[in-house]
């Protein structure tokens, strides 16, 4: 493996030693987990293979050898028995490299399926995913997680390999070769040195282009997958022209980039044809005037030409290699950028959540949150504490601070700083304006994973009736049914769903995202009574539409970020959204009380 490695560093690959150990720390886990055992011995086979394929091809250059110069003296009986030999040791050596390949493609797939779920399982955790996707600098996590890892992985083990069996080459027709000719065996050597200088020197741009290609190829199938998934609303909206712009322009990108690979691809084959060309004719040069001196057996001449090719292609994998080492440098580097941001700290200067499974209460310390773009401040300094029962209507003239207070709470919002506290994600559910309809049954859909081994199906039922969803559960076809449920469902009919959700889960608290945008008021109000009976406690993001009675406080954020926390009034659901007192007079006696985290009902 040092070939591949410093073969990296000379074409300007930013491989470092933190990489390398990580790599190294990466082969040590794979040992050491449930599938090591299976690992190591296809590992130990796999080189026992590569010294029978090396034993078996130094066998068959003597006997080509001895088989060509039965022709020459025009010995029939050693043509016969040679020929019978070649056929033998050449169908031990299809066997031999039919189960090698066989065993190096299982090892490299279960390298593969190992390495892959441990990067699912970190991708998905801390909620590395949306931190990915909030921050944007990663290109097309999901293509280095697919793609880039099974190149990794199968690239990797066929280096490896290849670079193991051609030092078993080396070795095993060295010896072959000088005994032919000295001078024979430094040619080889010199010949694949210059070569493979060369052949970095003309390739080097490779790397890069096929590091962009890449992400070009990613961003253009991301379009048409975009098209797909969204085809019901561009045929309404008749968005297909400026769709087909879009993904001209990446099509054009896409091409142009590979249109330069292509340009390097021709530079550097014209010298490695021509390279590999000489290789056909340079023994026999060589070899050759020996015989016609009557010094070498005219099977020396074919026994030289294999030997020579043996031990050239040992030495001249990088020639040979380039464009697939090329591609691969481009694979390691874009997965150390993927293990970089998924190992990326948590900002300092960021709110910190923290879980209390005994406390009570939803509790904001001096929270103070910011736009990411501009560092503007969108709630400063809030401090409340909600306890379970009181239920908050949240009201602003500015959605970013909306958006802002909800993802915070949710641990979603590194802009900012003071403190959350709540009881753990368990015992608070977040429900986006957008419902989610994950992929699966209906079942999958309803209920946590904990919970399906022992909640019964009438218990589904009766809370999907509640909510008037019995007609969809019959044209859904029963709980046990996949659908795609965004085809199948209305938006109201979601929203019910994500309600049904929470009702069944049974957390201490729901923070509701404008459900009103999707739902007639009259469901709304049939939905919150239905969580306050079964004493689930409601926070919701609401507009000026949304009645207050339904709730006990209201909380109100001005666009500069100051805010005013009361009870709710008979006028503000007819005079929509007050306007917010002077910042500077919220000293109520019982806003001071709430603001020190206290609360009174």
């Amino acid at each position: 493996m040092r070939l591949p490695w410093s073969l990296l560093n000379a074409l300007k690959v930013p491989i470092t030693p933190t990489i390398w150990s990580c790599f190294v720390s990466m082969l040590k886990q794979l040992g050491a987990s449930e599938v090591g055992g299976q690992v190591k011995w296809r590992f130990v086979l796999l080189i026992l293979l590569l010294f029978g394929i090396n034993g078996l091809n130094v066998i068959n250059s003597y006997v080509n050898r001895d088989f060509m110069t039965a022709i020459e003296h025009q010995d029939m009986g050693g043509f016969i028995l040679y020929a019978l030999l070649f056929i033998f040791v050449m169908g031990v050596s299809t066997v031999v490299a039919v189960i090698y390949r066989y065993t190096e493609e299982r090892l490299g797939l279960l390298w593969r399926k190992w390495l892959t779920e441990r990067v699912i399982d970190r991708y998905l955790s801390e909620r590395t995913y949306f931190r990915l996707h909030v921050n944007g600098e990663l290109l097309n996590p999901d293509q280095r997680i697919s793609e880039d890892i099974r190149a990794l992985t199968a690239t990797t083990l066929s280096f490896t390999l290849m670079f193991l069996n051609a030092s078993f080459t080396v070795i095993a027709f060295s010896g072959v070769l000088w005994t032919i000719s000295p001078m024979l065996f430094a040619v080889a050597v010199a010949y694949s040195i210059l070569g493979s200088l060369l052949t970095i020197y003309l390739g080097k741009p490779l790397v890069k282009l096929n590091y962009d290609q890449l992400d070009c190829e990613a961003n253009f199938r991301a379009r048409l997958v975009h098209v797909r998934e969204n085809a019901e609303s561009v045929a309404l909206l008749r968005r297909e022209e400026r769709l087909r712009a879009r993904l001209r322009d990446r099509l054009n990108q896409l091409t142009a980039n590979f249109q330069r690979i292509i340009e390097v691809n021709r530079n550097l084959g014209f010298f490695t044809t021509g390279y590999n060309h000489l290789i056909q004719i340079i023994p026999v040069l060589l070899v050759a005037p020996l015989f016609i001196q009557g010094e070498a057996q005219f099977g020396v001449i074919a026994q030289s030409a294999v030997a020579f090719g043996h031990l050239l292609g040992a030495f001249s994998l990088i020639v040979t290699q380039f464009q697939s080492i090329s591609n691969y440098t481009a694979v390691v580097a874009r997965l150390n950028a993927l293990r970089e941001a998924m190992n990326q700290a948590r900002p300092e200067q960021a709110p910190h959540v923290e879980f209390c499974e005994a406390c009570g209460s939803i509790a904001f310390e001096h929270l103070t949150l910011r736009s990411p773009r501009d560092g503007r401040v969108l709630i400063r300094d809030l401090s409340l504490s909600l306890p379970v029962g009181v239920n908050l209507l949240v009201r602003s003239t500015s959605k970013a601070a909306e958006k802002a207070l909800f993802r915070a709470t949710a641990d979603l919002w590194p802009h900012g700083e003071g403190r959350i506290l709540h009881p753990g994600h368990d015992a608070i559910f977040f429900l986006p304006e957008r419902p989610y309809m994950p992929p699966g049954t209906l079942r999958e859909v309803l209920l946590r994973p904990c919970q399906e081994p022992w909640l019964p199906d009438w218990k589904i039922q009766d809370t999907l009736e509640s909510l008037h969803l019995t007609p969809t559960l019959h044209r859904a076809g029963g709980l046990d049914t996949e659908h795609n449920w965004s085809d199948l469902l209305s938006l109201g009919e979601q929203q019910r769903l994500s309600f049904a959700r929470v009702l069944l889960a049974e957390p201490r608290f729901v923070f509701l995202d404008h459900p009103s945008r999707s739902l007639s008021e009259c469901s709304i109000g049939e939905l919150l009574n239905l969580l306050r009976r079964q004493g689930i406690t409601y926070l919701t993001l609401g507009d000026a539409e949304d009645d207050p009675h339904f709730y006990d406080r209201l909380l109100e954020i001005a666009s500069d970020g100051s805010w005013c926390l009361r009870p709710p009034t008979s006028d503000d659901h007819q005079a929509g959204a007050s306007p917010l007192p002077n910042p500077a007079r919220r000293q109520t006696d019982w806003d001071q009380n709430t603001a020190s985290g206290r609360s009174e009902d």
